[in-house]
């Protein structure tokens, strides 16, 4: 094989590829040695077919097969013996080619650029952790406590107010009868909260233990039997019991029942806790100024073909005019994107960084957890959609490469407050808010999918290329 580059200046490539006839006689005859065994000709045994016979049958084909393959292998090879990474699909434009004869063809390729990635290893972004004050964790673990059921059965002469806990057997009449469900075992109601059937619980008001109550109610639309519905029922209550409620004690022993060794653990792991609650939001920030840092970096030039196929995700859905007027602007995040995309793709290659099916799944179940209730839909949407897992795979790898990046970088590490933290938070949220506000027509595009290149994963003349820095907002945190 003979490979020859022209057009050298830029990154629009042809490679004129030449394989004389004798090479390709030899894939020939090694097709018609694979398929002699298996053919079977009227008037010869299987596998003793004459190579002239199954020319005369099957020429046609067989060329058609060692053709394919033939510029598949030689394609790959001239573009990885050249060093060159293709942007996008190769075209083939074929010269010379039959049987008996010298293959020549036309590969034209746009390249992937050089890019520059050892500024990477100083890139300087600020890292925060948030220091949660004692006050801050003792009033969470106040608000735990508050929300801890803790009950005490009082004296059997203590009446039962709002707010206690009653326990009842009952057995209920309409119009004297019995009915399905008219009886209830060990029922435990929270007065005032009115839980069972309207107005249930204000007659149960004064009762103590072993009293006998007959409780009137109305038994309501939902009703199971139909033909009871809106009637009037007579509960014939037996008390069983009266709690109140008294204030959970915080000590070792309330802490080792929310699963802590002890109460001085429970304010590490709740103060650990808050901070997590900031964490993730705090580093995106990190991540957010670190892609700002690479969009800095200078990229000589950017394939156009790929500048075109981002600009068709960005206005993806506008109608004509729409995407005619926005053109220049999406032509530039394009660039900015895939120039971004780029860097992080030559990151991810030189560091060897992969993405194993564990760490599909470990994501798939992350969101999983994040959806409860809806966990049967989000399988069957990744089971049914493989471009929204290849997604998924590009957005594991991209925050692999940025975690890497944060590393290598030089952190401006920051102790800030709880207040501080929130500050700096809604500034970032308002700014995006602002963002999205003066550049509406874009919005559309937060919810396009797309993920970084990985120009190692393509195979030249055959797939396309894509590239994605997807920049994702910041949520706000939420208070518990």
């Amino acid at each position: 094989m003979k490979v020859t580059v022209e057009n050298k200046k830029g990154l629009n490539k042809d490679l004129k590829v030449f394989i004389d006839k004798e090479t390709m006689n030899s894939y020939m005859d090694e097709k018609y040695e694979e398929i002699k065994g298996s053919v079977n000709l009227k008037g010869f045994r299987p596998g003793k077919v004459p190579k002239e016979i199954l020319k005369r049958q099957f020429g046609k084909a067989v060329f058609g097969e060692v053709l394919d393959k033939v510029l598949k292998e030689t394609s790959t090879k001239a573009l990885e013996e050249n060093k060159i990474k293709p942007a996008g699909q190769p075209k083939l434009d074929l010269k010379t080619y039959g049987e008996d004869k010298d293959l020549e063809y036309v590969l034209s390729v746009t390249e992937l650029p050089k890019v520059e990635i050892k500024s990477l290893e100083n890139i300087k972004f600020d890292e925060y952790t948030v220091k949660i004050d004692d006050s801050e964790t003792d009033k969470r673990i106040k608000e735990i406590a508050k929300n801890q059921p803790n009950f005490k059965e009082v004296s059997a002469d203590t009446k039962a107010k709002k707010g206690d806990l009653v326990s009842l057997d009952y057995k209920a009449t309409v119009d004297g009868k019995d009915f399905k469900g008219s009886e209830g075992k060990n029922t435990q109601l929270t007065l005032g909260k009115d839980l069972f059937l309207k107005g249930f619980d204000d007659q149960l008001i004064g009762v103590k233990k072993d009293d006998e109550k007959i409780v009137e109610a109305t038994l309501p639309e939902n009703f199971p039997e139909k033909e009871l519905v809106n009637k009037k029922a007579k509960f014939n209550c037996k008390i069983l019991s009266v709690k109140q409620s008294e204030e959970v004690k915080i000590n070792d022993d309330f802490a080792k029942n929310l699963g802590a060794k002890d109460l001085k653990d429970l304010k590490t792991l709740i103060s650990k806790q808050i901070n997590d609650e900031y964490k993730n939001s705090l580093d995106q920030l990190s991540k957010n100024q670190i892609l700002k840092e690479i969009e800095k970096i200078k990229v000589d030039e950017v394939p156009e073909n790929l500048v075109e196929e981002e600009v068709k995700v960005l206005s993806q859905g506008m109608s004509e005019e729409e995407a005619k007027k926005n053109k220049k602007n999406f032509e530039e995040k394009a660039k900015t994107r895939i120039k971004t995309g780029l860097i992080l793709n030559e990151f991810g290659e030189k560091n060897q960084i992969k993405v194993s099916e564990q760490e599909i799944q470990a994501e798939v179940q992350k969101q999983l957890r994040m959806m409860p209730g809806q966990e049967k839909m989000v399988m069957d949407f990744y089971q049914k959609n493989p471009s929204a897992l290849a997604s998924l795979r590009g957005t594991v790898y991209e925050e692999k490469i940025l975690n890497l990046i944060k590393e290598k970088g030089k952190a401006n590490k920051k102790e800030i407050s709880k207040e501080e933290a929130e500050k700096i938070l809604k500034e970032a949220n308002k700014h995006d808010h602002d963002h999205d506000h003066n550049h509406g027509e874009e919005k559309k595009e937060t919810k396009k999918k797309s993920s970084t290149t990985s120009a190692k994963e393509k195979k030249p003349a055959t797939k396309k290329a894509k590239s994605k820095p997807a920049v994702k907002k910041i949520k706000k945190v939420s208070k518990k």
